[in-house]
Parts: structure tokens; C-alpha cells; sequence
């Protein structure tokens, strides 16, 4: 446990979920954990009693990964762990695929007579369909001129991303084609409790957090994690973004919770203290910028400034989320006016402070 995790409380100490199993956290509450094939490597989905039509069962909060392994320990817990009650409602906190890779195959597979409904905001709905479709500007292509223009000129992990073209689609095969919209702000009632709508920004379109006053309990997504940052990146798709800025600023949205709030996130295990990873965060992002700012003394792009924010060896699928991180960071003090920003003959975009 590092410094920053021993300033938080832990309630279920180092007790976790095996794949294909569900552990009860409280009546009407249990999580499930699905392997990921990556270096982060599980996510936590989140089970709710629920009743629709007068018929009992369960919701699940994200589906993971459209991977061989997440579909065979969903099959262990569709046989053994729901008690015998149906799968009623798909909720997805976001677009990304570990979130809802599974939501078409999940949806079919567990509906009765049609596919199970499929709750998110629109924002996620909309990313989430054309990125499965791989359309022009949200494709794997669309990030190699992105990147280039940004810096990235080694052959062997252009090339290595070049490969990848059809990551998303491979990993998210299938969306649901319709969806009933969540806002912020909603209350939706899952069996006899109600759940507040928090969407936040930066990390995706529209996230939606969902929170519970009556059992005290935030199913955070991706938006408060305990133990990593969460990613906020500049894709090619909004290349101007300032994602940073919102993130940050969604971030705001979760303050008036109490702090002994029970924390759920998709990744990392439960956790109490949620002001105090809110503080975290902030510094964080705070010492970053502060960072990259004195490192512009010079003309610096976003591949001069990766190595500045993570001092490890990259894969090609880490460097993505790294160069987009590096952007992030870069065009929040651009924003702010505190970088000015020039295009050399080479084509790659440079920033230096104002």
C-alpha cells in the first residue's frame, strides 16, 4: 500500500471477488470481478437487487471486456451466483470496452424474449455505437496523424500502432441498439432503493456515477479511483479538448457527499475517504502541471513531455493513453494562456511558456 492508499479505509480489507464468482457486500448489493487483458488488469462490476414489471432479479452496473475469459466467468455467474434470479437491467457508467465490451452479448444472452434494457447517457451511447462501428475520426487510424502531429515519429511504435486498427472493435464487438437515457441529476429507483445520476467529464463523453444516500454508498466508475489517476486524454477526435479542465471540474460534483461514503470503483477495491481522493487528485494534477509548465521553458511536444509524467518503459497500448494524458496536461495551461503553442517545419506542434 502506498502513502496516498494508507490515508484511506479499506472496509472489506484485501478480500476480493475470484472471476465468476460474487461477493455480497450488503443485502441487495454484491460486486463481481472480470479479468482484463492488460496491464490494468480486472474490473469490478457491481450487482443490484432490482424488480421491473413485478418480476424480481438483479441489474448489473458495466459488463466488462468482449474477451473469452469475461464471457465464461459471466457464464459461472449467471448458472451459479444470481441465486437463480434474472439479469433485469444493464447499466454503463461509459463507452470504454471494459465497461461495456459485453453489453450486446450480455443483453441478448440474459433477455427474456428481447434483449435485457441498456441504461447509460447519451453521450456514452452515441461514442460507444460509432467506435464499435469504427467510424472516420473515432477509429484506430484516426490517432496515428494525431499522434504524429504531436511527435510520435519512432517507426516501430507507429507501427506496433498501426496494428492495433481494430482494438475497439475487437473488444466492444457489439452495443445494444437502443438504450433508455440517463441524465444528471435523475433518480432512478433499482428494487427499493433510489440512485442519484452524477455525470462528470474529461475521462469520457458523459460518465454517469451513481450514488445511494439511503445505503451511503457512490458506484464511482472511473471518475474517483483509489489507487491510480484516472485517465483524461486529448483523442484525435476533439483535438483541441480540454478534458483536464473538466475532469477537474466534475470532480466538484462529488464534494457534498459525506465523507465516509462507501466508494465503489471500477477499479481497485471498495474504499472510504472520499474527500480525502478527491484532495489527492487535485494535487496530483496540480504537481503535474506545475511540472510540465517548468519544462516548457523550452519548446517542448507531447512526446518530449511522457517521459516527465511517467518514468516507466510504455507499451504501444499504454504510450496512447500516455501521449493522450501528456496532452491533456499540456492544453489545460495552453487554455489558461500560460503556453503558447507553434507548428514547425517538421509538422509537430510544440508548446513553450508564454
Amino acid at each position: 500500500m502506498n502513502p496516498l492508499e494508507a490515508q484511506l479505509h479499506y472496509p472489506f480489507g484485501d478480500t476480493i471477488p475470484l472471476p465468476g464468482s460474487v461477493q455480497e457486500l450488503a443485502p441487495g448489493l454484491a460486486w463481481i470481478r472480470m479479468p482484463l487483458p492488460f496491464a490494468l488488469d480486472h474490473i469490478n462490476l457491481w450487482l443490484l437487487r432490482d424488480e421491473q414489471e413485478g418480476l424480481a432479479g438483479w441489474s448489473v452496473v458495466d459488463c466488462g471486456a468482449a474477451t473469452d475469459a469475461t464471457r465464461a466467468a459471466w457464464e459461472q455467474v449467471l448458472a451459479h451466483g444470481l441465486d437463480g434470479a434474472p439479469l433485469l437491467r444493464i447499466f454503463a457508467t461509459h463507452c470504454h470496452p471494459d465497461h461495456v465490451g459485453l453489453s450486446g452479448w450480455l443483453g441478448e444472452r440474459v433477455g427474456t424474449g428481447s434483449a435485457a434494457p441498456f441504461w447509460t447517457t447519451a453521450g456514452e451511447f452515441a461514442f460507444a455505437r460509432m467506435m464499435a462501428a469504427a467510424l472516420p475520426g473515432v477509429d484506430g487510424p484516426s490517432a496515428i496523424p494525431h499522434f504524429e502531429r504531436h511527435g510520435l515519429v519512432d517507426p516501430t511504435m507507429l507501427a506496433q500502432m498501426r496494428s492495433r486498427k481494430n482494438y475497439y472493435p475487437s473488444l466492444v464487438p457489439a452495443v445494444p441498439e437502443a438504450y433508455t437515457r440517463l441524465r444528471d441529476g435523475d433518480l432512478v429507483h433499482v428494487g427499493g432503493v433510489q440512485w442519484r445520476v452524477i455525470t462528470g467529464f474529461g475521462h469520457s463523453p458523459e460518465h454517469a456515477a451513481l450514488y445511494a444516500q439511503a445505503l451511503g454508498v457512490l458506484i464511482s466508475g472511473d471518475m474517483v479511483l483509489p489507487r491510480i489517476s484516472t485517465n483524461v486524454s486529448v483523442f484525435a477526435v476533439e483535438p483541441e479538448g480540454n478534458p483536464l479542465a473538466l475532469y477537474l471540474e466534475s470532480l466538484e460534483k462529488f464534494t457534498n457527499l459525506p465523507e465516509d461514503t462507501l466508494v465503489l470503483p471500477s477499479h481497485g477495491k471498495p474504499f472510504r475517504g472520499l474527500h480525502t481522493r478527491i484532495r489527492q487528485l487535485r494535487e496530483h494534477h496540480a504537481a503535474r502541471l506545475a511540472e510540465v509548465l517548468v519544462a516548457c521553458a523550452t519548446p517542448m511536444s507531447a512526446v518530449d513531455i511522457v517521459p516527465l509524467m511517467f518514468r516507466r518503459q510504455l507499451d504501444a497500448h499504454q504510450l496512447s493513453f500516455a501521449l493522450g494524458e501528456a496532452l491533456a496536461h499540456l492544453h489545460k495551461l495552453w487554455h489558461e494562456g500560460l503556453l503558447r503553442r507553434s507548428r514547425g517545419a517538421d509538422g509537430v506542434v510544440r508548446v513553450q511558456r508564454a
